[in-house]
């Protein structure tokens, strides 16, 4: 089964995950061919807290 891997920050509601996840595995399954029911999906959440960028932490620099 074909894996997809998402890693971004904290998303609002579980809705716009699910919208996410339908919109990767419908381009996927159209460019490859593959039925869609055989993709699996992973949303990979980092908090802001938990990344840096330039040396300072994200939560710090995007409000």
């Amino acid at each position: 089964m074909p894996v997809i891997t998402i890693d971004l920050g904290t998303m609002a509601n579980k809705e716009k995950k699910g919208e996410l996840v339908q919109a990767l595995t419908e381009a996927a399954s159209t460019v490859t061919q593959i039925p869609a029911e055989k993709f699996i999906v992973f949303i990979k959440e980092m908090d802001r807290d938990n990344i840096g960028v330039g040396g300072k932490l994200l939560s710090d620099t995007i409000k």
